[in-house]
């Protein structure tokens, strides 16, 4: 320290926490300025100048820039407050759409680790069991397609993407391919299908399908979607023997697919078929 009240650059960067890096330049655009000793023209700073850092490093936390703060600071704007009022409406807007951007990437990395988790839960368990479940009702985005029997391009889907962007939005989860024909889905043959998933943003309702809301036979099929009709066989054995009665249509989830990996050991679907017992009906 030089001497009362005046400080070393070295000194003002140990007790405000900054580089001497960023105080010389704080210092070139005068937005901490410093002061010439007349001896020895030594760099040094006042209390002033100590007591403006807390503020610049306020201002920094909520995102202003430099100019900007050099602004506020200044005060030589005729009407001060409502200068500063006006910037921080914009900055309000501007951190806004920062949030809902990082809302929207939070929403699509936690649902496609949640699709990770249930992937790797499916495959360390060996889960291959049909069962009948309750499927929660959800409205999601549908385009209609001709399946021609290649799987990868209908799941890595440039048509949907297209269809998405189109509207402005963003998706999320798993894939989802409804099937107008379990038996012409077991016998490769062509058909038409619908290609779901859900958006990060609201769609118009002529959009979207209404998936699920009903009992539906559920099992999972792990690996190559080449044998994926050997769990259908397996899916229609099962309703047999348990006297369900199941739908024309079914819903492939895809899990774990070619979004996620080339291997097709770690693939995992999801068989959906709506399933109904008629003699439970009470009359």
């Amino acid at each position: 320290m030089k001497k009362k009240n005046q400080y070393f650059i070295g000194d003002m960067s140990r007790i405000c926490n900054l580089s001497k890096k960023a105080l010389r330049y704080y210092d070139q655009i005068n937005l901490i300025p410093s002061h010439r000793d007349d001896c020895n023209n030594y760099r040094f700073y006042t209390d002033e100048a100590v007591l403006a850092v807390p503020v610049i490093k306020y201002y920094k936390q909520m995102g202003f820039t430099l100019e900007e703060m050099k602004e506020f600071i200044e005060g030589n704007n005729a009407n001060v407050f409502r200068s500063i009022q006006h910037s921080f409406q914009d900055k309000i807007k501007e951190l806004g759409k920062d949030q809902e951007e990082i809302r929207r990437k939070y929403v699509s990395v936690k649902d496609w680790y949640e699709l990770i988790m249930e992937a790797e839960t499916v495959i360390d368990n060996d889960i291959r069991e049909v069962s009948v479940k309750f499927v929660e009702p959800a409205n999601i985005l549908f385009q209609n397609q001709v399946f021609d029997n290649d799987i990868k391009s209908s799941i890595i889907n440039l048509e949907f993407t297209r269809h998405v962007e189109k509207l402005n939005n963003e998706i999320t989860g798993p894939v989802i391919i409804n099937y107008s024909s379990s038996k012409d889905r077991i016998n490769n043959i062509e058909q038409n299908v619908r290609i779901l998933q859900r958006t990060i943003m609201p769609c118009p309702d002529e959009n979207q399908y209404e998936f699920g809301g009903q009992l539906m036979a559920s099992c999972y099929h792990i690996g190559s979607h080449d044998n994926i009709h050997e769990t259908y066989v397996k899916i229609e054995r099962w309703a047999r023997d348990n006297r369900y009665v199941l739908g024309e249509e079914s819903f492939e989830r895809y899990v774990t697919d070619y979004w996620t990996t080339s291997n097709t050991s770690k693939f995992v679907t999801e068989i959906l078929i709506k399933a109904s017992r008629p003699d439970l009906t009470i009359p």
